[in-house]
């Protein structure tokens, strides 16, 4: 028998508020260690440590690439940087992101399911998108426990919401009482659970785990991990695998960016529209200039050539108001899809 005292939580939108409880809930004497990765614009400092010491009674600090974590500690991820865990030790690398978030929430629940098993306990609370259901399933395949914040106490539901579509949870708590759980499940936990999956899953889960912590996933063989797509990675263009795991389908281009199907859809959506803004100011700069030609023509008595683009004009401005169409029609779907899928801008 071994302890529950692997603990990592992921969070996102209005996480903040859900970490301050779930913090303020924990038992001093708590022997566990604590890990937590919350989605934060990568030029931004966190302050979570600082934020979380004073809510709670355990010590909170920075994790350190290369450091060995201690029971009774909460490490926090830092900004642009995926946490994994590794003998022990903690592991605060630049890999590839993965559902366009660096840290990742599943970057950090697939190493601890892999190198702990059973004995980890994965929380997602208050957030939008869906990182963190490949990893929180990842975790109960282990035989890990999986809890989630209910939806009507997180301040934003998607997160939640989205990886209940995939994960059973064992608990479906409020925040504020997921502090005192996490004490009382501790211990003890089956060792015989440490590997759910078979030889062929537990080597691709480690070769997603080394991935998340290099910057050469194409040297990972991911090529080979799945199957090959026709769609691209709408990051760097890569071509992507997809991976599906129970009713998850995921995708990873070779070089190593991760998405669910939603994020990837969310993704493309964006660029979509992006491209669609840059083809209506090109068909609006060549009616500008058309109108000046036609008007430079006119004043130097060619005005026969001067109507004709002048009526070349006309026929800009008609395709222009197709362009347009399509825009708001491509906005409008883009807002649905941010609606279902709790899309971060």
């Amino acid at each position: 028998m071994v302890n529950r005292d692997i603990i990592v939580i992921g969070a996102s939108a209005g996480g903040v508020s859900a970490l301050k409880q779930v913090v303020k809930g924990l038992p001093r004497d708590f022997r566990g260690t604590i890990f937590i990765v919350l989605h934060i614009p990568p030029y931004t400092q966190t302050q979570l440590p600082s934020i979380l010491s004073r809510s709670g009674p355990l010590e909170v600090e920075l994790a350190k690439d290369e450091e060995v974590f201690q029971p009774g500690k909460i490490y926090v991820a830092p900004n642009d940087h995926h946490l994994l865990l590794q003998h022990g030790k903690m592991l605060v690398k630049r890999g590839p992101k993965e559902n366009r978030f660096r840290p990742s929430i599943d970057a950090l629940f697939r190493s601890a399911a892999y190198e702990y098993g059973s004995r980890v306990v994965g929380i997602i609370l208050s957030g939008i998108l869906a990182d963190g259901a490949s990893g929180l399933w990842t975790i109960k395949r282990q035989g890990g426990i999986a809890i989630i914040q209910t939806l009507e106490d997180a301040e934003q539901s998607q997160l939640p919401e989205n990886v209940l579509e995939y994960v059973k949870p064992d608990y479906n708590l409020p925040a504020a009482e997921i502090g005192p759980l996490i004490g009382r499940i501790g211990k003890p936990a089956p060792d015989d659970e440490k590997y759910k999956f078979s030889e062929e899953e537990l080597k691709r889960l480690k070769q997603e785990v080394v991935i998340a912590s290099s910057e050469k996933g194409f040297d990972m063989g991911i090529i080979n991990m799945g199957e090959l797509t026709p769609f691209t990675c709408p990051e760097c263009h890569g071509t992507l695998v997809k991976l599906v795991e129970d009713n998850i389908i995921r995708f990873r281009c070779h070089t190593g960016h991760g998405y669910t199907a939603s994020s990837l859809l969310a993704q493309v959506s964006e660029a979509v529209e992006e491209m669609l803004w840059q083809s209506f100011r090109a068909v609006e700069e060549m009616q500008m200039l058309q109108i000046d030609i036609a008007g430079h023509l006119e004043k130097s008595g060619n005005r026969e050539f001067a109507e004709l683009f002048r009526k070349s004009a006309e026929n800009t401005t008609k395709r222009g108001q197709i362009i347009r169409d399509c825009l708001y029609r491509q906005q409008e779907y883009n807002e649905t899809v941010q609606l279902r899928q709790g899309v971060e801008q």
